[in-house]
């Protein structure tokens, strides 16, 4: 006699998602909650005043169109998830690398619209 494997059904596989914090009904605790927005740190930056730009914010999670392959060294790889499961670990942020990567290149991005040569990013060029 053939043994029949057990799986689960639709239900379990596409059950509604539930806002962070709220208990989830399938398991009766509370989810890991998505990663907050920042602080609004620009409050005292104009939007778009006398030739600035208004502040961009990282994607986040949505369906994204464009890729791009950045190639990193192994130490640089152990350095990026070490710091992903410090944000889950010490913080609650469970975010993916990409999230991580995309939130960086925001804050970096900023930084250089709005010290230009002063920025982390030309400081860190020059060093090369």
């Amino acid at each position: 006699m053939a043994r029949r494997v057990s799986l689960p059904a639709a239900d379990d596989l596409f059950r509604p998602t539930v806002a962070p914090g709220e208990p989830d009904p399938a398991e009766g605790k509370p989810q890991v909650r998505a990663v907050p927005d920042r602080p609004d740190d620009a409050a005292d930056e104009p939007d778009g005043a006398e030739g600035t730009p208004a502040k961009k914010r990282a994607s986040g999670r949505i369906k994204h169109d464009e890729k791009m392959t950045v190639y990193v060294t192994s130490e640089e790889l152990l350095d990026l998830e070490r710091t992903r499961l410090e944000l889950r670990g010490e913080h609650g942020l469970a975010v993916d690398r990409g999230r991580l990567v995309r939130e960086a290149i925001d804050l970096v991005l900023a930084d250089f619209h709005a010290r230009g040569a002063e920025s982390m990013l030309v400081r860190g060029l020059l060093e090369e």
